[in-house]
C-alpha cells in the first residue's frame, strides 16, 4: 500500500506564534491504494494525504476528506472502568500479521527497494544505493525488531529529516484516521468470545461528540436506534455522516461495569474558518485596503477566502493584503486552488520534480482570476510549504509584491509505503519549484521589500514586472 503526502511534515520544531497585531495603513507582507500511486496534484484521488501542517492529518478539499487538526485523545475519566483504556492501548500496539509469511530479510529488502526506486535526494550529498544495500543486507537478521532497526538505520543514513520509519502501530493509526461528522474515529476491536466491538479510538477535544460526553475507549452500540452489531467501522462512520447542524443519537457503553448511555450530538464541520478579514482606510488617501489573514490551508480556506474577497471588493477595496506570516501550510491542494483565484488562465502555479515521471508536473491555473486588483503578500520565516506555493505563484506571475522576511523553505513531497508486515516508510519522492523554476526547499523565497511600500510603488512595481514578462 502506498499513500501520497505532499509536504506532509511542517518545518521541524516550528510552532505557530500568537496572532500579531493587525497592520495599520499605510505600512512603511494519502492515497489508500494497493501498489498504486495516484498523482497528487491532479486532484484525482480518494482518501489522500495532501498536507503540510505541523502534524499529519487527512485532508478535504472537494473530494478530499479532512479534519482541520489531528484528533487529540482525551484523558481517561477517573470513574470509568479500569482496564478499558489499557486494553485498547495493548490492542493498538499489536502487529497485524499478514497472511503470507514474510522473512525479516525480505522486509528490509522491500524497504531498500522502495528507497532505491523512489527516493529523491534533496540534500547536498550523494548516496550510493548499492553500497547501502551491501552494508545492510550482508548481515543475518534474527528478529523482526532487528529488521526494523536496520530499516531505521538505512533511512537515517540518507540525511533527509522527512524520510522515516513507521512502526505497525503508527501506520495503523494513520490508516484508520477516519474522523466522522461528529469528531470521532471508530475502530474494530476483537472481544473475548471471537466477536467484534466498535470502539472510539480517538476524538477531537471540544468537538461535538466530546462535548456530548463521548470518551476514548467507549463502545458504540447503536446509531439512531439502529443496532450496529455486525457492522464495520466504515459502515458506522457512514451512518454518522450527514448535513451540518443535523442531529444524530448514538448509544455508547463507557465501560464493562457501567450502564449504556444515549447521547444526542449535533453534526458540525470539523474544519473551522482560517480566514480573518477587514477593510482598512489608507492614510492620506481615499483608497481602502482589503486585509485578509489566512492562518492555515484547511478544507474551508478557499471557500472562506472567496467570501472575504467578494465582500471586501463590494465594500470598496482598491488593494488587497494577504497575510501569510505565521501560516505553516496545510492542505497543498487548497494552496493551489487559492493561487488560481489571482492568476490568469494558463499561468503556472508550481512545478513538481521527482525521479518518477509522474512527479514531473506543471500545475497551471485553469480559470480566470476572481480579482485583478494589486496584491501584497506578507511573509516571514514561518511562512512555509503551501504558503510558499501561493507566495511564489503570485510573485512570479507579477500578481503580488512580497513584503517581509525570507520564507522558511519547505517544498518536499513525501509518499508513505506500507511494508508487508504492517509497518511503513515515509520517503521523500519529489519537490516543488516556483513558476520561475527556483527550488523552494532549503532556499525559501526572498521578498522585494522588508518594509511596507506605498501603494503607488506597489502598482508601479507590478506594472513593470508584467511589462518585462511580456517582453
Amino acid at each position: 500500500m502506498r499513500i501520497l503526502l505532499c509536504n506532509c511534515n511542517s518545518p521541524p520544531s516550528l510552532t505557530p506564534t500568537p496572532p500579531q497585531k493587525l497592520p495599520s495603513f499605510p505600512l512603511g507582507a494519502a492515497v489508500w491504494t494497493k501498489k498504486t500511486l495516484v498523482t497528487a496534484l491532479t486532484g484525482a484521488l480518494s482518501l489522500t494525504l495532501l498536507v503540510s501542517s505541523p502534524s499529519p492529518s487527512l485532508s478535504s478539499d472537494s473530494q478530499f476528506f479532512q479534519s482541520s487538526r489531528p484528533p487529540q485523545v482525551s484523558a481517561p475519566l477517573p470513574d470509568r472502568c479500569t482496564g478499558e483504556e489499557e486494553q485498547l492501548q495493548e490492542e493498538e500496539d499489536k502487529v497485524d500479521l499478514k497472511p503470507e509469511f514474510v522473512t525479516n530479510e525480505k522486509i528490509v529488502q522491500e524497504a531498500w527497494q522502495i528507497v532505491n526506486d523512489s527516493f529523491l535526494d534533496s540534500g547536498r550529498h550523494r548516496w550510493s544505493p548499492q553500497s547501502w544495500k551491501e552494508d545492510i543486507l550482508g548481515t543475518s537478521i534474527q528478529t523482526r525488531s532487528k529488521a526494523h532497526e536496520l530499516i531505521k538505520r538505512m533511512l537515517a543514513s540518507l540525511g533527509d529529516p522527512y524520510t522515516r520509519y513507521l512502526s505497525p502501530a503508527e501506520f495503523t493509526k494513520m490508516a484508520r484516521y477516519d474522523i466522522t461528522g461528529i469528531g470521532i474515529n471508530i475502530r474494530e476491536v476483537s472481544d473475548d468470545i471471537g466477536g467484534v466491538k466498535l470502539k472510539v479510538q480517538g476524538l477531537i477535544l471540544d468537538g461535538p461528540a466530546h462535548t456530548a460526553g463521548v470518551r476514548q475507549g467507549d463502545e458504540v452500540l447503536a446509531v439512531n436506534g439502529e443496532d450496529v452489531m455486525g457492522k464495520s467501522a466504515f459502515e458506522v462512520s457512514s451512518l454518522l455522516q450527514g448535513p451540518n447542524e443535523t442531529c444524530v443519537t448514538i448509544k455508547v457503553r463507557h465501560g464493562n461495569c457501567v450502564p449504556t448511555e444515549s447521547l444526542e450530538i449535533q453534526k458540525q464541520l470539523v474544519a473551522r474558518t482560517s480566514v480573518f478579514y477587514q477593510l482598512e482606510q489608507v492614510s492620506n488617501d481615499p483608497s481602502s485596503v482589503g486585509y485578509m489573514r489566512l492562518k492555515e490551508f484547511n478544507a474551508l480556506a478557499r471557500k472562506d477566502l472567496v467570501i472575504a474577497m467578494k465582500r471586501l471588493q463590494d465594500m470598496g477595496a482598491s488593494y488587497f493584503i494577504l497575510d501569510l506570516r505565521d501560516n505553516l501550510g496545510g492542505l497543498v491542494q487548497a494552496g493551489i486552488e487559492i493561487s488560481k483565484l489571482f492568476l490568469n488562465k494558463g499561468e503556472t502555479i508550481i512545478y513538481t520534480v521527482g525521479r518518477d515521471p509522474q512527479y514531473q508536473n506543471n500545475v497551471v491555473a485553469d480559470t480566470a482570476p476572481l480579482v485583478t486588483l494589486p496584491v501584497v503578500v506578507l511573509v516571514k520565516n514561518k511562512t512555509a510549504s503551501a504558503s510558499e506555493i501561493v507566495a511564489s505563484a503570485l510573485h512570479d506571475n507579477c500578481r503580488a509584491a512580497l513584503v517581509g522576511d525570507r520564507t522558511f523553505g519547505k517544498g518536499l513531497i513525501q509518499s508513505v509505503f506500507e511494508l508487508r508486515d504492517g509497518s511503513g516508510v515515509v520517503v521523500t519522492v519529489g519537490k516543488y519549484a516556483t513558476p520561475n523554476q527556483m527550488d523552494i526547499n532549503g532556499n525559501g523565497i526572498e521578498p522585494e521589500c522588508r518594509n511596507f511600500p506605498a501603494w503607488s510603488d506597489v502598482a508601479q512595481h507590478l506594472s513593470r514586472c508584467n511589462s518585462l514578462r511580456q517582453g
